[in-house]
């Protein structure tokens, strides 16, 4: 399992969140295994199929589901890889179906108030401000967010580098605002008053000075929308990712721009935003439009 891991981790560049849930995944496999006394490379389709079985009468969700079966079937392929096993039992093993379910995005006007509620009176006010108005602007990951360093950030181009998934690299436009937010977090009275924060590049940094960890970031949003009086359990990091994505197709952007933006893979992936701005779009038009009713 171990050298399983770190494959995915080497040669698929896998995040730490997938690792994780691959072990928890193949894990469960080997418990379910174990109590019957057998081993992994003695299961057969049969036995796979009452394994998801089980698994369905724990009642877990069809995408939970559909995860565990990804996780097994490429636990076995690499086991056949390696020469472990002859023959791949999950080739025909079919999971529930992932559920497809639609961002919730903030309305821009919460998305406004939330961040326009950060004062400017502490080093702390003008971190969150940065924070909030970069997660929102370039619509990057939490993870992103906080990997980015001083050296990553051109405000000659007004272009920042970020590093997503699988150690790529793309270059995200500093819009106007942001670039005045984040000047003004660099300069006097902002991130250098943070302690030994002139020993960390990191570009977001906590109370002492060490690098912003997500859990930080979490922290930030929670107290800031409750501040703002913006209901804290509709906000989140990826709230934000989501809101940017949304509000740019509503308002025309090209979805090539906004895949390369969000930096995914496929454009697949992106197109759950068109249906999100469209459900927005009949929403407005039901409300506004004076013959949308009977």
């Amino acid at each position: 399992m171990d050298e399983y891991l770190q494959w995915l981790a080497i040669e698929r560049g896998r995040s730490r969140a997938t690792l994780d849930a691959y072990r928890r995944d193949v894990g469960q496999l080997l418990k379910w295994a174990n109590a019957r006394e057998s081993t992994v490379t003695q299961l057969t389709e049969a036995d796979l199929e009452r394994f998801t079985n089980a698994l369905r009468r724990e009642h877990r969700s069809e995408s939970s589901i559909a995860r565990s079966v990804a996780a097994i079937r490429g636990w076995y392929s690499y086991l056949m890889d390696e020469g472990h096993i002859e023959s791949d039992p999950s080739v025909r093993i079919r999971g529930g179906r992932r559920a497809r379910t639609l961002p919730k995005p903030l309305a821009e006007a919460e998305v406004a108030r939330l961040i326009d509620s950060i004062g400017a009176a502490t080093p702390t006010d003008l971190r969150d401000r940065a924070l909030l108005e970069l997660l929102y602007d370039t619509g990057a990951r939490v993870s992103e967010a906080i990997g980015i360093s001083l050296e990553d950030l051109d405000f000659d181009e007004e272009l920042i580098l970020v590093t997503g998934k699988g150690s790529k690299q793309r270059l995200v436009p500093m819009g106007s605002l942001l670039a005045t937010t984040l000047r003004t977090y660099l300069g006097p009275g902002g991130r250098s008053a943070f302690a030994v924060a002139r020993k960390n590049n990191r570009l977001f940094v906590n109370a002492r000075g060490g690098a912003l960890s997500r859990q930080g970031v979490d922290l930030i949003i929670d107290k800031r929308a409750l501040n703002a009086g913006v209901d804290r359990a509709k906000v989140s990091a990826h709230v934000f990712r989501h809101s940017c994505a949304t509000h740019m197709l509503a308002h025309g952007a090209d979805i090539r721009v906004v895949q390369e933006l969000l930096g995914h893979a496929s454009i697949a992936t992106t197109q759950v935003y068109t249906a999100v701005a469209l459900t927005s779009l009949k929403a407005e038009y039901t409300n506004a439009h004076p013959r949308a009713h009977d």
